[in-house]
């Protein structure tokens, strides 16, 4: 399973690593509760650092995405996956990678705090096998409207 980016990357720099370690350290600097989205954001990266090298790759991807579709969500680990938060702290989306329970795939899902009810059934979660620019845009579709 190829979890390459259009762009042909396998998922974050070694630059982009050490911004977000920077933002990270302005986070915890601003106070408490800077610190506490800080200490949400090293939990995230190191969760992702954890993971295979295919399911990192992807949640590299969605963690981008995630943060630039939804800036106001706050980082979390969330029963040890990636995850994103309200205001509230309730999860509105988190990454499941294929390993956490030898799925055969990684999974995205929303949580109750999603907005994205249609009608009496719609889907929640959505199987996330590798990395396009269609399956970005899905993405970034499905957290704005899951946050709007």
């Amino acid at each position: 399973m190829s979890a390459k980016t259009t762009n042909g990357s396998d998922g974050f720099s070694p630059q982009e690593r050490a911004a977000m370690k920077e933002r990270a350290d302005e986070l915890r600097a601003e106070g408490k509760k800077g610190a506490k989205k800080a200490d949400g954001l090293q939990a995230v990266l190191d969760r992702i650092a954890q993971m295979e090298p295919e399911d990192r790759a992807l949640a590299e991807r969605v963690h981008v995405t995630v943060t630039a579709a939804a800036p106001a969500l706050t980082p979390k680990t969330w029963y040890g996956m990636p995850a994103y938060a309200n205001e509230d702290g309730k999860i509105v989306v988190f990454f499941q990678d294929s390993g956490k329970f030898n799925y055969r795939y990684s999974t995205l899902g929303f949580q109750d705090a999603a907005n994205l009810d249609d009608g009496d059934l719609w889907p929640v979660a959505y199987a996330l096998r590798q990395w396009s620019s269609a399956v970005e845009k899905k993405i970034t579709e499905l957290v704005r409207a899951a946050v709007s």
